[in-house]
């Protein structure tokens, strides 16, 4: 298993397994219009140019996949982490988000990390929390799906020994 950054060469492979992993969370919310699963994959392919996008390999197949931006104040908000589910409760997951966060830390400056997810979607709030992210706020979407924003705090240990300079 390898985690590296992804190419436009991944775009249609993400694509497909974006779309295979929401089924469960629309069913959760009996909402089959979630986000992920109405995206083009033309505006995956411009997510993949504006920001860290990384794939977990397993030889040539993309069984994972994180995103994630940083803005002009250093919060990074981290979106479509998805693990293909015959891969699922086994880290991968876990992999992927501190991989990100490493690199947003080291190569983006990022000082806040950022995620939601759906309220209902405890094996997600289960992984963000292990990961040291609280909950900071609610957004009800529609009827049935709240969205949970959780963040956590840049720290040192995240950011890599070649980029990190401690403060005097």
């Amino acid at each position: 298993m390898t985690i590296s950054a992804a190419t436009e060469h991944d775009a249609e492979q993400i694509f497909k397994l974006q779309y295979l992993c929401y089924q469960s969370e629309a069913e959760l919310y009996g909402d089959y219009s979630l986000e992920p699963l109405t995206q083009s994959l033309d505006a995956l392919r411009a997510e993949l140019g504006s920001g860290c996008v990384l794939v977990a390999r397993l030889g040539e197949e993309v069984v994972g996949s994180v995103r994630g931006t940083v803005d002009g104040q250093g919060t990074a908000v981290i979106t479509g982490l998805i693990v293909h589910p015959r891969m699922r409760r086994h880290g991968l997951g876990g992999r992927l988000l501190g991989a990100l966060e490493e690199r947003l830390a080291g190569e983006c400056s990022a000082r806040l990390y950022r995620l939601a997810t759906g309220q209902r979607s405890e094996g997600n709030l289960r992984l963000y929390r292990k990961w040291g992210y609280a909950q900071t706020g609610t957004e009800q979407i529609t009827r049935k799906l709240t969205l949970v924003t959780l963040e956590k705090t840049v720290r040192a240990a995240d950011v890599p020994e070649s980029v990190y300079v401690p403060s005097a």
